[in-house]
């Protein structure tokens, strides 16, 4: 006799259940798995290829030589006449021949002397009324609104008076390039030793730094960023004042060479000696960039984003 328990021929027993929980049971953050297929079904994500990166020196040239590029095909179609502006390869050829007779060396030799000089006078000065107006009340109240009013003046509306204090001799040339100099590198160091930060010499203070230590080590290393950009201005500064000195009854330098090919329309010496004036301020520039990251390199700033 079939038990009663026993299931019915033929019939599959009813499926087990499992027992629901009990109320106020904890339930399982697991998520149930997925099947298999729907797994493999799921598109995978495709590889991200490396990107070719192109060298910043490359991408810093590419500006320039664009230009040069413009430049010579401009020339060449005869969309710039000769009469306005010679060809980069009328330029080259010319440099060239000034090389070979040694008035161009000769020149940037006589140009740099002036500029190096003019831009130590400069220094010299500017290092010596910022330090003084940045560091005393009372340098600042003598010194800070007498240069704001003579930055007011144009430095290169001085060379007559110049001509009449000094003549016509190295003495104005020197003088204008030193001025030129000076009100970027004042500005710069003075703002920089006035941006030290307050907190910063408390905490020197409380360290047992005297005066004289809190200037070499809290407040000149602060001034130092702001020094290292007014030097980069006073640079470019320097020679664009020396274009505008060596106009001046010049006998030698760069200048003197442009005043020449100004009286016989040669647009190729003049564009040369314009270029001679940009290459050497771009290498002022880069020494000026890599004494920045040999004297900042204790400094965590911002260096762009991207690639």
């Amino acid at each position: 006799m079939p038990s009663p328990h026993s299931s019915v021929s033929g019939a599959s027993p009813p499926p087990r259940t499992s027992a629901p929980p009990p109320p106020g049971a904890a339930k399982d953050p697991t998520p149930p798995a997925k099947p298999a297929a729907a797994r493999t079904s799921r598109p995978t994500a495709a590889r991200t290829r490396p990107r070719l990166r192109v060298p910043r020196g490359v991408r810093r040239a590419s500006g320039p030589v664009g230009l040069l590029l413009l430049w010579f095909l401009a020339a060449a179609t005869g969309v710039l006449p000769e009469t306005v502006l010679a060809s980069p390869v009328d330029v080259v050829r010319r440099g060239a021949d000034l090389i070979g007779t040694g008035e161009l060396p000769q020149a940037i030799a006589a140009s740099g002397r002036r500029a190096a000089l003019g831009f130590l006078i400069g220094a010299a000065v500017a290092l010596t009324l910022s330090l003084t107006a940045g560091l005393f009340r009372l340098g600042e109240d003598v010194i800070d609104a007498s240069m704001g009013m003579f930055r007011a003046i144009p430095w290169v509306g001085l060379i007559p008076l110049f001509i009449v204090w000094f003549g016509i001799d190295e003495t104005p040339k020197i003088a204008l390039v030193a001025l030129g100099v000076t009100y970027p590198l004042y500005f710069n160091i003075y703002g920089g030793i006035r941006s030290a930060d307050a907190q910063l010499i408390e905490a020197g203070r409380m360290v047992g730094l005297g005066r004289i230590g809190l200037i070499r080590y809290v407040i000149l290393p602060s001034a130092l960023p702001g020094a290292l950009v007014g030097l980069r201005y006073a640079l470019s500064t320097a020679w664009l004042a020396l274009v505008f000195a060596e106009q001046v009854n010049a006998d030698a330098g760069i200048g003197y060479l442009m005043s020449n090919a100004q009286q016989y329309f040669q647009t190729d010496v003049i564009v040369l000696c314009l270029a001679v004036y940009a290459v050497l301020g771009l290498l002022c520039d880069f020494a000026v960039r890599l004494l920045s990251r040999r004297l900042l390199d204790w400094r965590a700033s911002f260096d762009g984003e991207g690639a």
